[in-house]
């Protein structure tokens, strides 16, 4: 570590005295010259090797052997984006309403991002208990794991007409009759099916899923009417505490981080002076509760995983 900074001062410190002591025929006599900071220059505006290396930090998994063509193209880039800029402020685009008003929210998001990141840091791992925890906890992901063949049926209709619908489904032979019998009544309604893995479905609905015998069928309330999710058939492929470590390593973290983000935000808010004025006044009114916000995630069910898996679902898919 010493000897790495040695090698960088003692040149800086030649050439200080150098400077210091005006000698232009030393200076004249070397070739040597300071490596330039600027990648580009787009009608007279420098583009700096700072913002090449900027944008070259936020591409994913890039490797030694990559960075120098990942270089070019980021300097093509933005030297495409710099004229572009360049016009744009020709033509007073900075002025406009729109623009003026997206520049303020990315601002405004940036910074944000940056206080929570650096209140919050870098999130602790979860001890070996934490993890055999959540392993034991949620069986239905793990040792108890399945892969679902589903039906869904999502169906638009009044509160009050609910209750004759899911009559009519248990009364119901087949999914056709009950299919026929929607049709007959004039409901809108919207079928899909798919194949997914248990991290993959909503946390919400998982444990009754988990417990349900191939063919019968469960009805969730939506906003705009009910889904009946009917389970086709299922497979078991149960995932050991060994393999499924990293991923709810991972999955903690993140709550551990979201809990923490709240913890921030909650003693802002108590801290602050708030106010909502005029047709905003409900904003200052408690949210839907978790288990209730949690009903209409289920008409994604085939359509997008539930965010709140990801994590655990990108460990686990490579698996099988």
């Amino acid at each position: 570590m010493m000897q790495s900074y040695k090698k960088l001062y003692f040149p800086l410190l030649i050439a200080v005295l150098a400077a210091g002591c005006g000698d232009k025929k030393d200076e004249a006599a070397t070739d040597e010259k300071a490596p330039t900071q600027v990648a580009a220059k787009i009608n007279g505006t420098e583009l700096t090797v700072h913002q090449v290396n900027y944008a070259l930090q936020r591409i994913p998994n890039l490797n030694a052997e990559q960075s120098k063509a990942a270089s070019l193209r980021v300097v093509r880039n933005l030297v495409e984006q710099e004229l572009l800029v360049q016009k744009a402020l020709e033509d007073k685009l900075d002025r406009d309403t729109n623009v003026v008003q997206a520049l303020d929210a990315a601002r405004r998001q940036i910074l944000a991002e940056a206080y929570m990141g650096r209140k919050l840091g870098t999130s602790a791992e979860p001890t070996d208990a934490e993890v055999s925890g959540y392993f034991e906890q949620n069986p239905e992901l793990f040792a108890q794991r399945k892969i679902y063949r589903l039906q869904e049926i999502s169906i638009k209709a009044p509160e009050d007409k609910r209750d004759v619908i899911r009559a009519q489904l248990e009364a119901s032979k087949t999914l056709n009759d009950f299919g026929t019998w929607l049709k007959a009544e004039n409901y809108e309604v919207k079928a899909a099916q798919g194949v997914k893995p248990a991290e993959q479905l909503p946390q919400a609905m998982l444990p009754q899923l988990a417990k349900m015998p191939d063919g019968q069928a469960m009805v969730m309330n939506t906003p705009d009417g009910l889904l009946v999710i009917v389970l086709a058939d299922s497979q078991t492929q149960p995932v050991t505490l060994e393999q499924a470590k990293p991923a709810i390593v991972r999955k903690l973290k993140v709550e551990a981080r979201q809990k923490a983000a709240k913890a921030e935000l909650d003693a802002l808010k108590a801290a602050a002076k708030i106010e909502y004025m005029g047709e905003f006044t409900d904003a200052g009114k408690e949210e839907a509760t978790p288990a209730a916000a949690a009903e209409p995630a289920a008409a994604t069910t085939l359509e997008e995983p539930d965010a709140d898996a990801d994590a655990i679902s990108k460990g686990i898919s490579g698996l099988k």
